[in-house]
């Protein structure tokens, strides 16, 4: 299967378009979102979600699969891309794994690290305690048993912070399961990155967030918060939502409205969303493995330079895929 990954702002969506719709597409072609926040109903314009124009042409799945206050996790990324995937290149399509999550990516290319399963009553128990005492003793506590992993989990992030407790009150911490170096049997992969120069991917994360105002992202959130939802809860906790609320003194959220502030932090937090992305993706390409093992990646410039190329990788992937 093909995999398209950047950085916000980066691109994918118009080289999906320019690949796979008009006159001349490359072939076939099904699109599998690895964003973390697509995946939730009602927020389409601060994820900037696809167009219907180009849903019609190009597919798009794992899109609007949860409401904002439900839980959306890694494990249940591969799960589904997985079957997806599957059924897409059934209907003699291919697979596009499109995103810019690389947590998601890397998952779905290696496989889930062996953790233990969930233990109901431990889990109980910690949200207990949660609830009780807030987060600050519970991150405290995975600082001293998973430093590690203590360090890449937000303290706002409840559910992976209680999973990782959960795993090292089960007995080891999280960061000891280690995630497999060969990818996934039963898949071939050819993955394919769009980058930019920092001004540059700065200027259309600029363009893209005045966009995003002027179609309205002010009313989107205040549309979720009348209906209950809140940094609290995993859709919100996104650049882009999170930004518009204020916590209280009660332990409430106030909703700030639009204004030059929640403009002003949309754009940063973005920009340095974007920089930990490219980070993340630039370890991923060079971790990957020689041509013929399963996994080969490059990284492209965006322009037509290199969506020429792409064609051209993508049309000799496809060959060797089905001789």
């Amino acid at each position: 299967m093909f995999i398209l990954f950047g950085p916000t702002a980066s691109g994918k969506t118009e080289f999906l378009e320019k690949l796979f719709t008009g006159a001349h597409p490359l072939c076939r072609g099904e699109a599998v979102s690895a964003d973390s926040m697509q995946v939730y109903r009602g927020m389409d314009i601060g994820t900037a979600k696809p167009p219907a124009s180009l849903c019609r042409d190009l597919p798009h799945h794992l899109i609007d699969l949860r409401d904002p206050g439900e839980q959306f996790n890694a494990g249940d990324f591969v799960r589904l891309a997985g079957e997806a995937c599957a059924e897409i290149w059934n209907r003699s399509a291919l697979p596009v794994v499109s995103g810019g999550t690389g947590f998601y990516l890397k998952n779905f290319i290696y496989g889930l690290p062996g953790t233990p399963p969930s233990n109901p009553a431990l889990r109980a128990a910690l949200k207990a305690e949660l609830l009780r005492q807030g987060t600050g003793p519970l991150v405290k506590e995975l600082e001293r048993r998973d430093p590690r992993a203590a360090e890449r989990i937000h303290p706002n992030d409840a559910h992976r912070l209680l999973r990782a407790l959960e795993v090292c009150r089960l007995g080891l911490p999280l960061s000891s399961f280690v995630q497999g170096k060969m990818p996934r049997r039963g898949f071939r992969f050819f993955a394919a990155g769009i980058r930019r120069p920092r001004e540059e991917l700065y200027r259309r994360i600029g363009r893209r967030c005045d966009d995003m105002f002027r179609l309205g992202l002010a009313a989107e959130v205040e549309g979720l918060f009348k209906r209950g939802y809140t940094p609290r809860d995993p859709g919100l906790r996104a650049i882009g939502y999170r930004e518009f609320f204020v916590p209280e003194a009660s332990g409430r959220w106030s909703f700030t409205g639009d204004s030059a502030g929640v403009r002003t932090l949309v754009a940063r937090n973005s920009r340095r969303y974007a920089k930990r992305q490219e980070t993340f993706f630039s370890t991923l390409v060079k971790g990957s493995l020689p041509p013929g093992k399963g996994f080969d990646a490059v990284w492209l410039d965006g322009d037509e330079k290199a969506l020429d190329l792409l064609k051209s990788l993508v049309h000799t992937f496809l060959t060797k895929s089905v001789s």
